[in-house]
């Protein structure tokens, strides 16, 4: 039986590997029964050879960064290799992507038959993400571990608690439970999900396959949601659809192209008894 728990990571605050995907913010990708060539496939990466170790893939993406030298652009170069896990071999896809991670419907498709675990972190900010999909359904996705979504968002909440998350038995968030190093707490996570052991070695010495990955064309929105919480635990939750904000801005935009009409008031004239008097 797998007992990791975030302890097991610990190494991971005195990596200078870890350092640099944290600050230039990374998505690391486990995939079952798909070998790496095809995850680049499917991710529609064009091949760029392989990459001795990370440092053959973060030079191989520094170069095309160059290349483009576009601060807007999201394209990076994604590098993968097959490790031993769980019921046979995995791949690892590894990309400093600024944790845009690979697309939801890419990785819907590759977990159809298998199991896809994901985390990233965006970089600076930071956001920390992380995902399982099973069968081509996301089961669970959270930043906070106390706020799951996804179709069975309390089903990991046991593992969450062992590898050292402080959450109740119903998923809360456990004041009294001493804090954790969240991050190495969402690798042994992974590592239960997927039984691959991620050492600083095997990210260093491993021979990845390298693929472009091209930058995603923007999703069209349907709508937008606030949900907001303030410090004594009121929520206003608010949604809009498109065409309520589309409606919304022509009513603005009408109001604003309207002629502007200024009255002015005379004072009331004053009666005979009052002018007089004021002569």
């Amino acid at each position: 039986m797998n007992l990791v728990t975030a302890h097991d990571y610990a190494w991971i605050r005195t990596s200078p590997l870890f350092r640099h995907m944290l600050e230039g913010g990374y998505t690391l990708t486990l995939i079952r029964g798909r070998d790496p060539r095809e995850v680049l496939r499917a991710m529609k990466a064009e091949p760029r050879g392989t990459g001795e170790g990370t440092a053959g893939l973060i030079e191989a993406d520094d170069a095309h960064r160059a290349e483009v030298d576009d601060y807007g652009d999201d394209s990076y170069v994604a590098g993968a290799f097959s490790a031993p896990g769980e019921n046979g071999d995995w791949t690892l896809v590894l990309g400093f992507d600024g944790g845009l991670g690979i697309t939801a419907p890419c990785v819907e498709e590759l977990s159809k038959g298998g199991r896809v675990v994901a985390h990233s972190t965006n970089g600076g900010k930071p956001i920390h993400l992380f995902h399982w999909f099973e069968d081509g359904e996301l089961r669970t996705t959270f930043e906070g571990p106390s706020s799951r979504d996804g179709s069975t968002p309390d089903e990991l909440v046991p593992l969450l608690r062992e590898v050292g998350f402080p959450l109740t038995s119903g998923g809360e968030h456990d004041e009294s439970a001493p804090d954790v190093d969240r991050k190495a707490a969402v690798l042994a996570l992974a590592e239960r999900l997927t039984g691959v052991r991620v050492t600083e070695s095997l990210l260093q010495n491993a021979r990845y396959e390298l693929g472009l990955v091209p930058e995603q064309p923007a999703e069209e929105w349907t709508g937008v949601a606030v949900d907001i919480t303030d410090a004594h635990g009121e929520r206003l939750y608010r949604e809009w659809t498109y065409e309520e904000i589309a409606a919304a801005s022509d009513r603005a935009r009408t109001e604003a192209d309207a002629p502007v009409v200024i009255t002015y008031d005379e004072p009331p004239a004053m009666d005979r008894s009052e002018h007089e008097a004021a002569e």
